[in-house]
């Protein structure tokens, strides 16, 4: 009996970059892995005039290891620099990230 075919390599084990989408209606960002089926996605919601709560990042199981909360931690980042807007992180990764780059223009808009 012949062996089923092996799925295709998905974006990330091609070597393609990952892209990170905003979608500023959902207010989330998303990352899409193997096509469409998956995704990692960082949540956020805005819990004053000017100021988001980055709340939680998820990364399916299979793709964990990759860097990809990572890009997810660093576009939300920079959407907060890029609006002038202040940051309350939830979310324990994005608070790691920001120890691990704790850059000035990422530190200065943090809320307690």
């Amino acid at each position: 009996m012949a062996q089923p075919a092996a799925p295709p390599p998905t974006a990330l084990e091609q070597g393609c970059p990952i892209r990170v989408e905003h979608d500023r209606r959902r207010r989330q960002f998303t990352v899409r892995l193997n096509g469409c089926h998956d995704r990692a996605v960082l949540l956020y919601e805005y819990v004053g005039k000017r100021i988001v709560d980055l709340q939680h990042t998820e990364v399916p199981d299979a793709y964990r290891g990759r860097g990809i909360a990572k890009h997810l931690a660093k576009a939300a980042l920079d959407f907060v620099v890029e609006e002038d807007l202040k940051a309350h992180l939830t979310c324990w990764y994005i608070q790691k990230y920001v120890k691990e780059n704790p850059l000035p223009q990422y530190l200065e808009r943090l809320q307690p």
